[in-house]
């Protein structure tokens, strides 16, 4: 495992961090997913998943989309900057196989980098 396993330190934790996030979010977004992000004061980035029921009803496609979006990102971790980052997922990402999220997700961290570093 190494460099690319997902640690406590890796996520956002408490609500407070979430709000912190959705305060003043820099968004990118695509037809599944919608992912905010905001500069941290850490040297790493951190990331936090919300998948409501009401969007995505089965619980086994949750913990698909969510298990996806954890290796996309330790994959990543290195590429972005020190941000912390909210994955939101929306109606129809369960219908998405899992090479299309990986891709979505792919092209999502390079614009969200992007954003970031455009913002500082």
């Amino acid at each position: 495992m190494g460099e690319n396993q997902f640690s406590r330190e890796l996520r956002l934790l408490t609500p407070s961090h979430f709000t912190r996030v959705f305060n003043q979010a820099i968004p990118a977004v695509s037809p599944a997913f919608t992912l905010l992000a905001r500069h941290n004061q850490l040297e790493k980035p951190r990331l936090g998943i919300t998948l409501s029921k009401k969007r995505i009803r089965k619980a086994h496609d949750r913990n698909r989309i969510k298990r996806l979006i954890r290796e996309s990102f330790r994959h990543k971790t290195h590429q972005l900057p020190s941000i912390d980052i909210i994955v939101v997922g929306k109606s129809g990402a369960d219908k998405l196989s899992n090479d299309e999220i990986f891709k979505t997700l792919e092209k999502q961290w390079q614009k969200l980098a992007k954003r970031c570093a455009e913002s500082r």
